[in-house]
């Protein structure tokens, strides 16, 4: 657990190792923190160093005070790869954080070894825009008992969220007050509003990088046609599908995701610096 700062704010970054040759980066999705990736980490660092950051207005990262696009979390997560001196990284995002992964692969894609979007899109549609919308307005009311329901219903399939009322139920108990706290409402809120200008559709062709898109069949936030449309136009990608799966994919399927990500790392041996 360590900490550096970029433009004057503090954030926080957990790596596994000091061994910085085979690096696997997780980008956390919207409502995520670096201890969401606690279940999977003792699997992922038998095989590479794994690095978690919390973006701003996320877990343990510095709050911020006004409204900002995801292009500071891309400036924020290259200072951070320069602070370790990492040159080049094995890139995974989920949601949010497949949005920065895009961006950050645009930008940097000599730094990126191979490229894993899971629930991932080119650009924050009107559609998607009018979701987060909704969050927003729900989470001025302050109602974390209303936020919860607008929100995390909608993360996950039918199928899973039926078959585990119990889970789903403790993860209620546990989430109400925290969606009931206003600094933690309003950094979601600023995290919502700056990914409307996610837009990488233009450039996606030049994104070289070997890519793996997933997909999930009942992903009602992110649905599989835009993942279709990122492997289309994408040079080096390539999709697979998660069936019976929703939007939180890695929570739903987490033996099938761990594997996922392992197999494509390694599929075609080491990267080299």
């Amino acid at each position: 657990m360590a900490t550096f700062v970029y433009q004057d704010k503090t954030v926080f970054y957990e790596c596994s190792s000091e061994d910085k040759s085979q690096v696997l980066l997780l980008l956390n999705g919207i409502m995520m923190s670096t201890k969401s990736w606690d279940p999977f980490i003792d699997t992922f660092k038998k095989h590479v160093t794994v690095l978690r950051v919390d973006f701003f207005d996320q877990g343990q990262s510095e709050k911020m005070s006004e409204n900002y696009t995801q292009t500071i979390q891309v400036e924020m997560l290259k200072a951070l790869l320069d602070h370790l001196d990492i040159k080049k990284v094995y890139l995974s995002g989920i949601s949010y954080g497949g949005s920065i992964a895009l961006q950050f692969a645009a930008k940097y894609q000599d730094m990126v070894a191979k490229l894993m979007l899971f629930n991932a899109t080119a650009k924050t549609s009107a559609w998607l825009k009018a979701i987060g919308d909704g969050w927003n307005a729900v989470a001025k009311s302050r109602d974390g008992e209303a936020y919860y329901h607008i929100a995390i219903p909608y993360i996950y399939s039918p199928h899973f969220y039926n078959k585990n009322i119990a889970w789903m139920e403790a993860r209620k108990e546990k989430l109400i007050p925290l969606f009931s706290n206003p600094d933690f409402l309003d950094a979601i809120t600023r995290l919502t509003i700056s990914a409307e200008t996610h837009d990488v559709s233009d450039v996606l062709r030049d994104i070289n990088v070997k890519t793996l898109v997933v997909a999930s069949t009942y992903d009602f936030l992110t649905p599989p046609f835009e993942q279709a449309f990122l492997t289309e136009n994408m040079p080096n990608a390539r999709m697979v599908t998660f069936e019976t799966c929703g939007h939180a994919s890695m929570y739903e399927q987490p033996e099938l995701f761990v594997s996922t990500i392992l197999g494509f790392i390694q599929e075609d041996g080491k990267y080299t610096i």
